[in-house]
């Protein structure tokens, strides 16, 4: 189990840096058009619609790293009260309630993009893209997040069942205020 969290860790960081790279090329593209529509009265076109696409791709590629990084936004006003064991219950109803939404996107994603290859849907707008091209990683980037999910929530019970609790909640548990002073540290 160990070794197919640590693959899925690190393609989640593969994915992750990929998106931010989609995110720069999009400011970069939104930046020369600016530029060359204020110097020289020119416009590129689509500038708009690719950066918005980035924007979506890049968001779903960096699902699964966020989640590994226990960076996903949680309501911690009352979790910092609970007992420890009252932690891990309420880190895994949290997970599996956070993977069941993925879940939920991904599979009507799917109906989308599947309606997409089958009418050959394109954008209307001046680029008439190919919607298929986005969508794809688009939904790619939200599977892979629910299949992490699952690896995580697997790899927690693990460890929980094997009398683990502290690693089941260094997989799931809140970051403490001390681990996040050490990972700024470095």
């Amino acid at each position: 189990m160990d070794r197919i969290l640590q693959t899925a860790r690190k393609t989640s960081q593969v994915l992750a840096w990929i998106g931010g790279t989609l995110i720069i090329l999009s400011a970069l593209l939104v930046t020369l058009e600016v530029i060359l529509r204020k110097l020289f009265n020119i416009s590129l076109g689509g500038a708009d619609e690719i950066s918005g696409y980035a924007f979506g791709i890049a968001t779903s590629l960096a699902l699964a790293y966020a989640l590994f990084e226990r960076a996903h936004i949680r309501v911690d006003a009352l979790y910092n009260l609970f007992p420890f064991p009252l932690k891990i219950v309420a880190s895994l109803i949290g997970l599996l309630l956070l993977v069941g939404f993925g879940a939920v996107i991904a599979w009507m994603g799917w109906g989308l993009v599947a309606d997409t290859l089958t009418h050959g849907s394109r954008s209307i707008t001046p680029l008439r893209t190919p919607l298929a091209i986005p969508q794809i990683p688009w939904i790619f980037g939200w599977f892979f997040f629910v299949l992490c999910g699952v690896i995580l929530l697997t790899a927690a019970l693990k460890a929980l069942l094997a009398g683990n609790a502290h690693k089941s909640d260094q997989l799931i548990g809140m970051k403490s205020i001390d681990e996040q002073i050490e990972e700024e540290m470095k």
